[in-house]
């Protein structure tokens, strides 16, 4: 049976991802200087503006505007004609203290408060409830599915020949979408690639459909997967001058689905960007990354997906659930039994196990939180793939 699965990206001059790369280079600063500090940074962004908001505790002291012009200039908006000016945008800046209410939950687990559990992992309650959910395939090398992979290197292509001056005529602001064809379950061909990036008013639209062909999509999108009913559409409007917060709001956290696995698993709802990671729905949704990755990795399935959910103040999850989409060789209660056994998901063993507490954010902040092995980030690591082996006689 042939199935078309979708998935999108955006680029880092999209008015969302600014507004998380902001929110996340807030974090990075302040974890800088103290890494226990408790933040949930949230930016909005429209023509001429961006306001900074939320609540931070801690021992440290950062100029959130300076902060926020860096990043703005960073990714290129540095002029008018670019239709957004990090140089002389206003700055808005409302941030608070934690609740108290929130902290005394966080700081002190109801394990410790009631003795139950007493070790140092049980010492930080999760710091919202909700469920999480981690993902991986066997699709491509980094065990992520290859419309979201695919979508995120064509995004990051067109930033890269933007700010190399391939293309001196891009502006920051773009947006890419890829559909993958399946025959019963096997990948066999791209249907469909989208790109829609802001430009100058000087290109011509036939100009720009060349070179977007020719430096964007040949160089990264596998020769073998394209054929002769591959559908383009490069700017399919016809004209995309007026970008980035001129032409949209933006809005810390409004990426969810580009920040996972484009639209291949559940999602919890909880988004990254400016969260600290006592909040489970940054940490919880690592950890079931690197959970459903190890399995993957471990041959004990080729697709899984992992929820984990907690309560606000309880260390513990409350429940963690897997899905292998029949591909499992075990079945589904005896993975999760595996896992609460070589798996410790309390957020202060997620933290210490995934280095959480570091400055690492801002990078993540544009072309998805995972799968990016180039990266380092340890939730992307297949250490426990021989261990979960060896315990399920795989």
């Amino acid at each position: 049976m042939k199935k078309l699965f979708t998935s999108e990206s955006v680029t880092e001059g999209h008015p969302d991802k600014i507004c998380d790369q902001v929110s996340d280079a807030v974090l990075d600063a302040i974890l800088a200087q103290d890494p226990n500090a408790h933040v949930a940074c949230e930016c909005a962004a429209k023509t001429g503006f961006l306001m900074i908001f939320g609540e931070a505790s801690g021992n440290f002291s950062v100029d959130y505007e300076a902060i926020a012009r860096e990043v703005i200039t960073g990714i290129g908006y540095d002029s008018d004609e670019a239709c957004f000016n990090g140089n002389t945008c206003d700055i808005i800046v409302h941030m608070e203290e934690q609740s108290a209410d929130i902290a005394m939950g966080v700081n002190k687990s109801l394990e410790v408060k009631t003795g139950s559990e007493t070790d140092e992992f049980a010492l930080i309650g999760a710091g919202d409830q909700g469920m999480m959910f981690g993902y991986a395939n066997s699709e491509t090398e980094e065990l992520m599915p290859l419309s979201v992979k695919l979508a995120h290197v064509l995004a990051m292509r067109l930033t890269a020949v933007r700010k190399d001056g391939t293309l001196p005529y891009l502006r920051p602001d773009g947006k890419t979408q890829v559909t993958v064809e399946y025959d019963d379950g096997v990948i066999t061909r791209i249907d469909t690639i989208v790109v829609s990036t802001q430009h100058s008013e000087d290109v011509t639209l036939e100009q720009l459909r060349s070179d977007i062909l020719k430096h964007v999509v040949a160089p990264v999108v596998p020769a073998e997967l394209i054929d002769e009913n591959t559908k383009y559409y490069i700017n399919p409007t016809g004209r995309f001058v007026i970008g980035g917060p001129m032409g949209d709001s933006g809005l810390t956290g409004r990426k969810i689905i580009v920040d996972t696995y484009g639209g291949h698993s559940s999602h919890g709802g909880g988004a990254f960007s400016g969260k600290d990671p006592t909040k489970v729905d940054r940490s919880g949704a690592y950890m079931a990354r690197y959970i459903a990755k190890n399995i993957v990795a471990s041959g004990i399935a080729s697709e899984c997906e992992v929820q984990l959910a907690y309560a606000i103040g309880v260390a513990e999850p409350v429940s963690v659930c897997v899905d292998t989409f029949g591909t499992g060789r075990l079945d589904a209660e005896q993975i999760a039994k595996l896992i609460t056994e070589h798996f410790d998901m309390r957020p202060a063993a997620i933290i210490r196990k995934l280095e959480l507490d570091k400055p690492q954010y801002r990078a993540l902040a544009a072309y998805g939180h995972m799968g990016r092995t180039a990266l380092g980030v340890k939730w992307e690591d297949t250490d426990k793939a021989d261990e979960l082996r060896r315990a399920a006689g795989c």
